[in-house]
């Protein structure tokens, strides 16, 4: 069974998340932020996943550093639920529609991490959640997961949707990218 349990406490938040990646879709628990649990319920659904997460963080300051270190321990997780790789199909790619909003997404679970980012959102909130914050959140995603995104805008004026279609379609690339499909690992180099 592919999962793990990841805890981050520091003196601006204290992070407590357990994830299965073959699971059933469902996100238990909340970050203190709103638009985020939203968006962290897509992503399980759409990732298959189960999530279980516990937060708190200085949200009266912002939402920063608890979104950062959200991203951080679900990277974490990922990487740890996903031990040797052997079988993983490694890549995925999609092209998601969210009503006028159109996203790619991409990934390689390569060991090598790296996040290439374009997506201008039209407002710079979602209610009271700052926009900036979803790449922030990738970011940390992908320096601990040590996995190469490329998440791109094709098109999008409604800032809520577009936010919808990266959490849709990263969910389900990783959902398809973490897929057993072989009994070897995917590296020429033996090496992920």
């Amino acid at each position: 069974m592919r999962k793990a349990y990841v805890e981050r406490k520091t003196l601006e938040t204290d992070i407590k998340l357990n994830i299965q990646l073959d699971g059933d879709g469902i996100m238990q628990g909340n970050s203190q932020i709103g638009f985020l649990d939203h968006m962290l319920v897509l992503f399980s659904k759409h990732g298959g996943l189960s999530l279980n997460l516990e937060a708190y963080g200085d949200t009266q300051v912002d939402g920063h550093h608890t979104v950062e270190d959200i991203g951080l321990c679900l990277g974490e997780a990922y990487y740890e639920a996903l031990g040797d790789k052997v079988g993983i199909s490694r890549y995925a790619s999609l092209v998601l529609p969210m009503d006028e909003a159109l996203v790619l997404c991409a990934v390689d679970i390569s060991g090598r991490p790296g996040l290439y980012y374009e997506v201008n959102f039209q407002s710079e909130k979602i209610g009271e959640f700052d926009t900036e914050l979803i790449q922030v959140f990738w970011q940390a995603f992908a320096n601990t997961a040590k996995m190469t995104i490329h998440i791109r805008q094709l098109a999008g004026e409604n800032s809520h949707h577009v936010a919808e279609a990266v959490f849709k379609g990263m969910g389900r690339i990783l959902k398809s990218a973490v897929r057993i499909d072989s009994e070897e690992l995917p590296s020429s180099k033996g090496v992920l």
